[in-house]
């Protein structure tokens, strides 16, 4: 296996036998943003402590650590993925819905 195969599948891409072009196609394929992302500010069972949880976000584990690393750096706050959703330290919820609007998903705030 050449080197540029083995960066591909530490990148989550699988490698496949027919190198034909619908193969290329299949790895390409965009990310389903037509499903809008909801942002929601939870402060209960935190001790106070307020968090943006971002949610409907599409289930990729990798995708969704790629995601919560961007945004962390952007906000520049602490946060993690916990059950198919972000959370990050604080309100943060202009900035994410500013980030996500960029990339091409539809967010709305969620809650009150």
């Amino acid at each position: 296996m050449s080197s540029l195969e083995d960066q591909l599948k530490n990148l989550g891409f699988k490698a496949s036998e027919n190198h034909d072009h619908e193969a290329g196609e299949a790895a390409a394929s965009p990310l389903d943003t037509s499903q809008p992302v909801r942002i929601q500010r939870q402060t209960k069972g935190r001790k106070g402590k307020g968090v943006t949880v971002l949610f409907d976000l599409p289930d990729s584990p990798e995708l969704l650590a790629e995601y919560a690393s961007a945004l962390r750096k952007t906000c520049g706050v602490g946060g993690a993925v916990k059950d198919g959703t972000i959370e990050l330290q604080g309100d943060q919820r202009d900035k994410a819905k500013k980030w996500l609007e960029q990339r091409g998903f539809k967010a709305k705030f969620a809650g009150g």
